[in-house]
């Protein structure tokens, strides 16, 4: 597997939950890198966070924001091959069924299901080609509190925001009218995602009336609510990284090996 899973929550816990209370929602955010030490120390700098080691090995690290277990650092790119990248991670009751949908609706699976006890995953790409996880089983120990502590929400840019909701509704049961599901509405532009009346995603194609852009790479975007957004994009520079994007309420960086995220300002929260 090329990312820490969402198994970061010690299963001994009373509190930890299952993908079956919160199914359809994310629940985690990994990133591959190269180098987990200089990984480790930039996010430190740009983000606050503190890390803790984990059961699989040297090369996987856990973030703590304010001691809150918040993302996953697999520093397997060069060993593994694998592209630098955040990645979210959906919550499933059934990882096969899941990935069986992801294929049927023209999907691909990278990487299993595999068993990561307390629970399973895999990692898949959607028709377009943006990358996603799934996880079915234990979770953190508080999924709210994870989803409050740092990352904010998802967004996926993509070419036609429409079909991407049907392709991610049929896998995930967002819209299922199932106890607990995902609703699904349509705000300002944008497809969006609540879970417990919540904005946890969102998907953006650009202007309703518009054609499906060739050029937009489809991809998801993780971000990151902080206290002062210009702060972070300076300690991103000082520390290796670069700014791509940035405005009083926003900015999207990079991280030295090139991992894009977006950290966003608490104020507009």
């Amino acid at each position: 597997m090329n990312h820490d899973t969402p198994l970061a929550g010690d299963p001994k816990k009373k509190d930890v939950i299952s993908t079956h209370s919160v199914f359809g929602a994310p629940c985690w955010v990994s990133l591959t890198s190269r180098d987990l030490g200089a990984t480790a120390d930039f996010y430190s700098a740009v983000l606050g966070w503190r890390w803790r080691s984990v059961r699989l090995g040297d090369h996987f690290r856990i973030a703590l924001a304010n001691g809150v277990p918040v993302a996953g650092i697999a520093a397997v790119a060069a060993m593994w091959q694998m592209a630098v990248a955040w990645t979210p991670y959906f919550a499933v009751r059934d990882a096969d069924v899941a990935v069986s949908r992801a294929r049927e609706r023209g999907g691909t699976a990278a990487v299993g299901p595999l068993s990561f006890p307390p629970g399973r995953a895999a990692l898949l790409a959607d028709r377009d080609g943006a990358t996603f996880g799934i996880w079915e089983g234990q979770l953190i120990s508080n999924w709210e509190s994870w989803r409050r502590a740092s990352p904010t929400f998802i967004r996926l840019h993509t070419r036609n925001a429409f079909d991407s909701a049907l392709f991610y509704g049929e896998i995930l049961d967002w819209a299922s009218g199932l106890p607990g599901c995902c609703e699904v509405e349509y705000e300002g532009g944008e497809v969006v995602l609540r879970s417990e009346g919540a904005v946890v995603a969102r998907i953006d194609s650009g202007a309703v009336e518009a054609a499906p852009d060739p050029a937009v790479r489809p991809h998801w975007q993780v971000h990151f609510y902080v206290t002062d957004v210009t702060t972070c994009g300076r300690a991103a520079e000082k520390h290796g990284g670069s700014v791509l994007r940035e405005d009083a309420a926003e900015a999207v960086l990079r991280d030295p090996d090139g991992a894009q995220f977006t950290v966003t300002s608490r104020r507009g929260r």
